[in-house]
């Protein structure tokens, strides 16, 4: 909550003296606008979706825009709404965005390709050879696999790229015209050197050099953006820019923008996790913990994803493709019988109600057995998925048994990888703060989170605007903060008054996950014949 006056969180507004965060989320672009205190004043927002075209996972780039744009608007309407005032200067601008995919640009800055997002499963090949080149995991999702995996298809676009992004680089780019990215999040496109806080010389040479007898016009160096650490001047907004953002002309240019990040690197920042021995979970579309690392991994795990934080310290990624979509599939299905029956369909009361049922129902979820693969799962080996539900014929067949069964399978891909790190190399932190539309439900996700994760689980009383406040902080470090305090020391700041109380998970919850996430394993042989029959 904002320890600002009304008036002067106003003064404030009218002044230009606050800054503003946007982050392009898998189901909703949300923007926050923070002032200094680092605490929302206003946001706004705006719903969207990928779409699966020709078999591909993909995100319009005309949507891209028009999503910014009514996100921006509704959140100019909440500044007029609650201060008298049309939104037009700001002390500082970030932009963060789903991490990694792959968005080519030939030389007059044209897209070769559809945005390939991270929900793609479809660079296995290149994955493993990578993998293998570098002798460091490189994930299916990430931009160097999606163009290996071009090159391999021999698609002819590769020879004109001149530019490789992301989401955010892609916005950023944009309005700034800067082809730069945070360290973060270009930790999500080929490794990063911890040493130079950049790209890995000796891997770029190692692509270049196993690409070789392709006789490409490029070097994989000229076509990567320049990477930036938290706190590092990456451009400001343009008058084109500007214009991308609010056609209304409100907007003005020249803001200083910050380095764009990835969701991941925001979720750090919101949760504050940036620090050794720190870790975050983030819990929406997908599911990923963060866990900042005390030394390196003792070697590669192909699961296991190698990035860094803000300020560029290592840290390694679990990650599941798939964690809230058939949850919001199911609830959205018993709205419509409770419609029918003349009861509520509001998306809240259905949550409100149905989640917490979870918390009544058999530790192992009795005998229900559910997977909620919308898309593919690395984790677990699949290149694509068909959500299943599925019980034996003398299972406990109730609904708080459903939810609790649905709720717990969206986490036991994440374990899967977890398991590498906590039991392989011993990898421990003392508490997981979670984040995104997983914990909405107080008292639920945290809980659930907690035994499927064996770690106590918190969510912070400050971090309910997710990952576009994430990126107003870290917006906010660069204007006001770098040059005295390191990153840790600003959110340490930040954070000094948060309230949050880790749940530990008791010991028949431990034990009924462990027996659910056993009959899980089974059963992934009943998902692939489902993906090899329907």
């Amino acid at each position: 909550m904002s320890t600002l006056t009304l008036s002067e969180q106003t003064e404030q507004i009218r002044n230009g003296d606050a800054v503003l965060g946007i982050e392009l989320g898998s189901t909703r672009i949300k923007a926050v606008l923070i002032g200094s205190d680092q605490q929302p004043l206003a946001s706004g927002g705006y719903g969207w979706e990928n779409q699966l075209v020709d078999g591909i996972w993909t995100y319009d780039l005309a949507e891209v825009w028009k999503g910014l744009q009514g996100c921006v608007a509704e959140l100019k309407r909440d500044v007029m709404q609650k201060y008298g005032l049309s939104l037009s200067t700001l002390k500082a601008l970030g932009i963060s965005g789903m991490m990694h995919g792959y968005l080519p640009f030939d030389a007059e800055g044209e897209p070769l390709a559809p945005f390939r997002t991270w929900r793609n499963n479809i660079t296995g090949a290149a994955a493993k050879e990578l993998t293998d080149l570098f002798s460091f995991s490189i994930p299916q999702r990430w931009s160097i696999a999606h163009l290996y995996q071009a090159m391999l298809h021999g698609e002819e676009h590769v020879a004109q790229i001149r530019h490789l992004s992301t989401l955010a680089g892609y916005v950023h780019w944009k309005l700034t015209g800067k082809q730069v990215m945070g360290v973060g999040e270009a930790s999500g496109m080929f490794p990063i050197d911890p040493e130079t806080g950049s790209f890995d010389a000796g891997m770029l040479e190692s692509f270049d050099a196993h690409v070789s007898d392709q006789a490409l016009p490029w070097k994989l160096a000229d076509l990567l953006p320049e990477v930036l650490r938290a706190g590092e001047a990456a451009g400001k907004l343009t008058v084109e820019g500007a214009a991308l953002l609010d056609p209304s002309g409100d907007l003005q240019p020249g803001t200083p923008i910050c380095p764009p990040e990835g969701d991941a690197g925001t979720g750090m920042v919101a949760t504050n996790s940036v620090e050794i021995r720190t870790g975050n979970v983030s819990a929406g579309t997908s599911v990923f913990a963060m866990l900042v690392l005390e030394k390196g991994l003792s070697k590669v795990y192909p699961d296991i994803d190698l990035v860094s934080t803000p300020d560029g310290h290592p840290v390694a990624m679990a990650h599941s493709n798939n964690c809230t979509s058939d949850i919001d599939a199911w609830v959205k299905l018993l709205g419509e019988a409770a419609a029918l029956l003349g009861g509520s369909n509001d998306p809240d009361d259905l949550y409100g109600k149905l989640l917490p049922l979870a918390l009544a129902g058999d530790a192992d979820c009795g005998g229900l057995l559910s997977f909620g693969y919308l898309s593919g799962e690395h984790v677990t080996g699949f290149e694509e998925g068909r959500p299943l539900f599925v019980r034996g014929n003398n299972a406990s067949f109730n609904l708080a048994n459903f939810m609790r069964c649905h709720l717990l399978s969206s986490l036991c891909a994440l374990r899967t990888g977890l398991n590498i790190l906590t039991e392989q190399e011993g990898v421990s932190v003392d508490e997981l703060r979670g984040h995104g539309g997983f914990f909405k439900t107080p008292g639920v996700g945290n809980r659930m989170m907690a035994a499927a994760t064996g770690t106590p689980v918190s969510v912070l009383s400050s971090a309910g605007e997710g990952g576009a406040w994430g990126i107003a902080l870290l917006a906010a470090y660069g204007v006001r903060s770098h040059a005295e305090q390191s990153l840790p020391q600003f959110l340490r700041q930040v954070f000094a008054d948060s309230e949050s109380e880790a749940v530990q998970a008791d010991e028949q919850e431990l034990e009924g996950f462990a027996s659910f996430f056993q009959r899980y394993h089974q059963g992934l042989a009943i998902e692939r014949a489902a993906v090899e029959s329907l």
